[in-house]
């Protein structure tokens, strides 16, 4: 059952140009075949470059821990090292108690 996935990253390092399309691209490779969607703002400020994700979509996971399992597990050493904060907030989807029996 896919379950409401809601996830906030903010990636920093040394200001050195093209930081949104390379997060854009480790986003993708991280979450290849998931039902997920981003939206990337970068900023710039005191010398590095900033890059706030906003992820959401539907996913397998049932908690923020599988959560961060999986990122743990399938992480680049590049997104670890230009990952500075994050949350994580997955909402399981509601059983349906009486769905089918009438």
């Amino acid at each position: 059952m896919n379950n409401e996935t809601y996830l906030d990253f903010c990636f920093i390092r040394k200001s050195a140009g093209h930081f949104q399309s390379e997060i854009n691209c480790l986003l993708q490779e991280l979450f290849e075949g998931k039902q997920l969607n981003w939206y990337l703002e970068e900023k710039k400020e005191d010398g590095s470059d900033i890059v706030i994700a906003e992820v959401k979509g539907m996913s397998s996971w049932t908690s923020e821990e599988e959560t961060f399992a999986y990122l743990d597990t399938k992480g680049t050493a590049q997104f670890w090292e230009y990952l500075q904060g994050y949350q994580l907030h997955i909402y399981p989807a509601k059983g349906c108690g009486n769905c089918g029996s009438h």
